[in-house]
């Protein structure tokens, strides 16, 4: 009867929000990313205005974190194992409705609108960032086992400086540039900016992610439980149940 009533207000709920769902979507086999990891640092981009569009994205309903049940333990093993090198990990994006990666394409095809071109694309023309595949019609992040991230120093008390800033479109984000090696128009990393980079890639590796060739700061888990489904349930906390280990 819990299930029912679970499934029941997943969907009423569902029902006053822009990102649509089909039935038969199960939200049990997705968590909030926090109840598994409490140590995580949540900046979620997409839920602000401070984002490679400017506006705050539909689907990102409140600013939390989602990720597939088997992601977020991978990635607790993450983070423990970054902690006791002094980091905490820090979460941009992680599981993305397919509302979003909807929207991400009606604006790509806006190519007046560059509000954030200086800040996120300023190598770049806008016409390009679909041919280029910088925006995309699926995105794995709306499979549910994708995370977006950083590294947060404990000493410091900042984010660890990996040369580039999330969501930058261009070479220099790229987790494989080398120290002093050309990147556009962008100044080269440093040998402490590829330090940074390979810690974290390291250890995501260590615990099962693989990591995209592109974006230092994207990883998939590699046996994602979901490989060929896109999910459109929106982000909000009452769509999950709570966390049992």
């Amino acid at each position: 009867m819990k299930q029912l009533l679970f499934g029941v207000v997943t969907t009423l709920l569902l029902l006053s929000t822009g990102c649509r769902k089909a039935i038969e979507e199960d939200t049990s086999h997705f968590v909030l990313l926090t109840d598994v990891i409490p140590d995580a640092i949540l900046e979620i981009r997409y839920h602000s205005t401070f984002n490679f569009i400017g506006d705050r994205i539909p689907g990102y309903d409140e600013p939390v974190a989602v990720l597939t049940r088997q992601a977020a333990d991978s990635l607790r093993k993450v983070s423990d194992d970054l902690l006791a090198q002094g980091y905490r990990i820090k979460i941009y994006d992680a599981y993305r409705p397919q509302c979003a990666v909807d929207y991400f394409m009606q604006w790509a095809e806006d190519t007046l609108d560059i509000r954030m071109q200086q800040h996120f694309y300023p190598e770049l023309q806008k016409s390009v960032l679909v041919p280029e595949e910088y925006v995309a019609r699926r995105s794995s992040h709306t499979r549910g086992s994708t995370v977006d991230l950083t590294l947060f120093d404990m000493n410091s008390q900042k984010d660890v400086d990996m040369g580039a800033v999330f969501d930058y479109f261009g070479m220099i984000s790229h987790p494989d540039v080398q120290p002093g090696q050309e990147a556009g128009t962008c100044q080269p990393i440093t040998e402490e900016q590829y330090r940074n980079r390979m810690i974290l890639r390291e250890a995501m590796l260590r615990h099962g992610f693989l990591p995209y060739e592109c974006e230092w700061w994207h990883f998939t888990l590699a046996n994602e439980p979901f490989p060929d489904t896109y999910f459109t349930f929106p982000l909000r906390t009452a769509l999950f149940a709570t966390y049992n280990p």
